[in-house]
């Protein structure tokens, strides 16, 4: 009999920073292979929004629920309700973030902090209240943490270095979180991704200044589409990807093997 390998059908996924960008685009991928999908972020009308549409296109349930991942409390919360609703949380996709621009000499202390306390502690309080009450207890899960390429190098572009130490923690988290649970069969793995079109960027990297930059540092030469981290999200947080845990996959054009 032939297998899908992708199927997510009945698979309860939790998707945050799913009001816009790159967290839309893979919470619509995951119900597209037939997943349940909920939208969590800080603006209820947007995640509703969101949900509204992939119930409406891809025909699987869809929920918003509002949740602020830098609040604990919250947080507990926000996975209660998915548990009281749905029973089970299969897969998690650790998306919601931020980023501060700024030379490091002029970088603020409420800017570094706000930073690791989004990026990184905000992604550990939602894999740790997913983990505790209802990976562990199921003997499986998976989890899918957002970090970025520059979780994984410097660049001189766009300064930025509490985002870069944040995607760091994140990074090395991943690796360590696997290594905790994976005797709960819950795999732990991170997705790198590069500069990708969105609204917000469109005009930047359309720009002289970053195409040249493309032409010089990507070695496809270009930044990345919508659509472009999908496949990845999809075959990590497949029943199938049974062996694969701890690994950090960028999804950049080639930007960090150079």
């Amino acid at each position: 009999m032939a297998k899908n390998y992708f199927d997510l059908t009945g698979n309860v996924v939790i998707v945050t920073g799913a009001s816009s960008g790159l967290g839309v685009q893979m919470a619509k991928a995951l119900a597209n292979q037939g997943a349940t999908i909920v939208c969590m972020a800080r603006r209820q009308n947007k995640i509703d929004e969101v949900a509204a549409e992939i119930h409406e296109t891809y025909g699987v349930e869809a929920v918003g629920i509002r949740c602020d991942i830098t609040d604990t409390e919250n947080v507990n919360e926000a996975v209660d309700q998915v548990l009281a609703k749905y029973g089970r949380i299969d897969i998690l996709i650790n998306n919601a973030g931020t980023g501060a621009v700024a030379p490091a000499e002029d970088i603020t202390d409420d800017q570094f902090m706000n930073e690791v306390n989004i990026d990184l502690f905000g992604s550990f309080k939602m894999c740790r209240a997913v983990a505790k009450k209802a990976m562990i207890p199921a003997n499986y899960g998976r989890i899918i943490n957002i970090a970025s390429m520059y979780g994984l190098v410097g660049n001189k572009v766009a300064p930025a270095s509490p985002y870069h130490a944040a995607k760091g923690g994140v990074v090395n988290m991943t690796r360590a979180l696997a290594a905790e649970w994976g005797k709960y069969g819950i795999t732990v793995n991170s997705i790198c991704p590069g500069y990708f079109y969105s609204p917000l960027t469109q005009e930047t990297l359309d720009s002289d200044f970053f195409q040249a930059n493309a032409k010089t540092m990507i070695p496809m030469e270009r930044y990345g589409h919508e659509g472009e981290l999908d496949t990845t999200a999809i075959f990590l947080a497949s029943p199938s990807t049974t062996y694969v845990t701890g690994d950090i996959i960028p999804v950049d054009g080639g930007y960090t093997s150079m």
